[in-house]
């Protein structure tokens, strides 16, 4: 089948772009978040595109104080990947790997935003994602990451927040590849044993630097993939032997403060510590969702509207457990000191002994 896509010279394979390989759970993905401060307003955007399900969605959510407002959407794709809209939500490449735009227009729920981001430094590439679970290759995927800022407006229960690039700030992403996405397999795999999946990402915006972290490990504390980079005008730099240490609240799977260390090659070391400030919930744009989990089928085009009432969240409750915390952010890189707000998003399923979790879901004592 012929789409829009075939017309530019994209082309991996000598299918037309419509086809995917032949891994159903193959997808195509958008993140965005943003924030002024490290305690006031937030926002974050998915758009997902998946093209063995036929499936589009979309989401965007914002926590303004004690509530979290997430706005879901889905489409039939039809196959065509070019119409980057779903609904209410559109996500538009301006300039590519440096501008894009994210438009929300839902008056029917009072949420609303014009969004430009303009990243601050190039893109950057993790390291490949390939895991396996018993017989399954359960992720084979590629990430870009690129920290930035904003400029616009959104808009919720009739409050317009500006944005303006001086202040707002935040992180984007752009993954592709292989994950669980749409309905689970009815017949269970026999080799995978208990679930267990260990994640942090912490990227972090300073005035004139920006820094990046992630950590997927084993139930050991093994690491399986993992990376740590400090990126400023004079470019890149790896940081060797990236390590991180978390203090978790009681009676949770959150952390309550997050130390991270590293070293470049030419012997700089870096000391940041963050200092979580508030709580956005993954949930609210997909992620483990329930009803609007990612690739899920609604028909031709449906959306909803949602609030969580973030004080009466359980924390001890399983689908809560994928978060992405706001935070406070100081960092000692070689003789220089900054401060910037960043993110640490965290998510542990199942057992991790570096920290005392035992079962599938524990918390902390």
């Amino acid at each position: 089948m012929l789409t829009k896509a075939d017309d530019y010279p994209i082309h991996q394979t000598a299918d037309p772009i419509a086809y995917s390989g032949t891994d159903r759970n193959f997808y195509d993905r958008y993140f965005f978040n943003g924030y002024g401060s490290s305690d006031g307003p937030f926002f974050a955007a998915a758009l997902g595109v998946y093209p063995h399900l036929n499936v589009m969605d979309a989401a965007f959510s914002v926590v303004d104080g004690s509530r979290q407002h997430n706005l879901h959407a889905s489409k039939l794709l039809h196959m065509e990947r070019l119409d980057t809209s779903v609904g209410p939500i559109e996500v538009e490449v301006i300039e590519p790997l440096q501008v894009l735009r994210l438009t929300v227009n839902s008056p029917e729920h009072g949420i609303a935003a014009e969004l430009t981001f303009s990243g601050r430094f190039p893109a950057i590439e993790e390291p490949r994602f390939i895991r396996r679970t018993g017989s399954q290759t359960s992720m084979d995927y590629t990430r870009l990451t690129q920290n930035g800022c904003w400029e616009g407006w959104f808009e919720v229960d009739g409050q317009r927040h500006p944005v303006n690039s001086a202040q707002w700030r935040g992180t984007r992403d752009r993954s592709w590849g292989i994950r669980s996405i749409g309905m689970r397999d009815p017949q269970p795999n026999p080799a995978a044993g208990t679930p267990q999946f260990f994640w942090l990402w912490a990227p972090v915006n300073f005035a004139k630097a920006t820094s990046f972290y992630h950590l997927n490990a084993d139930a050991r504390g093994d690491s399986w993939n993992t990376m740590g980079r400090w990126v400023d005008a004079a470019g890149a730099v790896e940081l060797e032997h990236a390590s991180s240490a978390l203090d978790y609240r009681s009676g949770t799977r959150l952390a309550a403060s997050a130390s991270i260390t590293g070293q470049s090659n030419d012997g700089r070391k870096l000391d940041l510590q963050l200092t979580p400030t508030q709580t956005f919930y993954m949930r609210g744009i997909g992620y483990g969702h329930p009803e609007w989990g990612h690739g899920l089928l609604h028909g031709e085009l449906a959306s909803a509207y949602e609030v969580y009432d973030l004080d009466a969240i359980d924390p001890e409750d399983p689908g809560y457990f994928h978060i992405q915390a706001i935070c406070d952010a100081k960092a000692q890189f070689g003789d220089q000191q900054h401060q910037g707000i960043g993110i640490l998003e965290q998510v542990v399923i199942g057992p991790y002994d570096p920290y005392g979790f035992k079962g599938l879901a524990d918390v902390a004592p």
